[in-house]
């Protein structure tokens, strides 16, 4: 390939990433009365620039070949700032490894441009990560915005031999402008490892307060799992004495495996809106879905109404990627005009979003009855609910 080659062939690639970027997001107009999904997703490995990926030297690089290749971009923290919607992506390197990168949009929908450079996030000194993802973004009435984020580490208590084996656990840092960023220590808590956790907006009885998800091991739960709750002192040296759970799991639900909290909750009127994900096992694997509940205004650790069964679960599309049957959300924001735009990763590879409002929100968390526990309990609902439907139809003359 000549110089002349390589040149038409670069404009190629660019001209085809702006437009994979500037194209128009549709709703889909199908919908169950709670939420919109939108039919492509808002980031994929495909939407991070050119620049990123392909060495644009013709000299070293005369073939046009990526040399340091993306596989996905999932899980996001969100955040409106500056009138804009940011993304705080979790974008993975085909290596394995995943940094923090920022996407903005004016709309929150489309349109969604990455900054020139990653997220350089500052490490422990003594204890460096080899791994960060999954950052959650709480803008704390302190004045600063926090990531708390998983920071991964190998298992210095493997057995030799053992490449698999990881230590987990919730890394903190903060900023004002997202652009340079404080790195601070690590959570610390009595359990072995923490994933998924989040710190609540709010001082709560003049401390730091924190959702956890303590557990045994990097994958099981173990004895532990669970979504908890515990005060610090201080934000600088987090450490948490006791952890309540405050969302346990259950047996025979969409939790009954792991569950931890998504983005840090929404306040609202009625009480803090949470939204988290739930796992249980299938003959096919881990199933990941999201649901929500309601936590008390004045005291957040008390849950309030807990809708029975799922949000959103992954369909079509979604159920497919690198980890398959999962929905992950870790990033939401409320805008002024009481717009939810709900942003979730699809399969550990995309980011999708999907849109209601708080009012909605609202509704299907107080008015959504809570999982019954039973079969038995389940169809008497269901059936209460078809009696009165009946009735209605009748009344308004609806053709069966």
């Amino acid at each position: 390939m000549n110089r002349s080659q390589f040149n038409q062939k670069l404009r190629g690639v660019v001209t085809s990433h702006q437009r994979l970027v500037r194209r128009k997001n549709e709703i889909v107009h199908e919908s169950n009365g709670v939420f919109n999904r939108y039919k492509y997703p808002v980031l994929t490995a495909a939407h991070t620039p050119v620049y990123w990926r392909y060495d644009l030297d013709y000299t070293s690089n005369p073939n046009l070949m990526e040399r340091l290749g993306l596989n996905s971009v999932f899980n996001v923290g969100a955040v409106e700032h500056g009138g804009k919607v940011l993304l705080i992506t979790r974008t993975e390197g085909v290596d394995r490894k995943s940094f923090f990168a920022i996407a903005e949009s004016e709309n929150g929908i489309d349109n969604f441009r990455f900054w020139d450079y990653p997220i350089t996030m500052p490490e422990v000194a003594g204890n460096p990560d080899t791994n960060v993802y999954d950052m959650r973004v709480t803008k704390h009435e302190d004045g600063w915005y926090y990531g708390v984020f998983c920071t991964e580490r190998k298992d210095p208590e493997a057995p030799r031999g053992d490449l698999s084996s990881a230590v987990a656990q919730a890394g903190i840092a903060r900023t004002r402008d997202f652009v340079k960023w404080e790195r601070l220590p690590d959570l610390k808590t009595k359990s072995p490892q923490q994933r998924n956790v989040v710190l609540h907006p709010e001082f709560v009885e003049g401390k730091y307060a924190f959702y956890t998800r303590p557990q045994d091991g990097f994958i099981s739960t173990g004895s532990g799992g669970g979504i908890g709750w515990g005060l610090s002192e201080k934000i600088d040296g987090v450490v948490i004495e006791e952890e309540t759970i405050i969302d346990d799991r259950q047996y025979h639900t969409i939790k009954e495996t792991k569950n931890g909290l998504g983005p840090a909750p929404i306040k609202t009127d009625k009480g803090w809106l949470q939204l988290a994900h739930g796992v249980r096992n299938t003959a096919a694997g881990l199933r990941y879905v999201l649901y929500l509940f309601l936590t008390d205004l004045h005291e957040p650790w008390k849950e309030i109404a807990v809708p029975g069964g799922y949000f959103l679960a992954p369909e079509g599309d979604e159920r497919i990627g690198d980890v398959s049957n999962v929905v992950f959300s870790s990033g939401w924001v409320a805008r002024k005009n009481g717009d939810m735009f709900i942003y979730y990763g699809s399969s550990d590879t995309r980011t999708h979003v999907a849109v209601s409002s708080v009012s909605k929100l609202l509704d299907y968390v107080l008015n959504t009855p809570p999982d019954p526990g039973r079969s038995a309990g389940a169809v008497r609902m269901r059936s209460e609910m078809i009696e009165r439907n009946l009735k209605i139809m009748k009344s308004i003359k609806l053709r069966r």
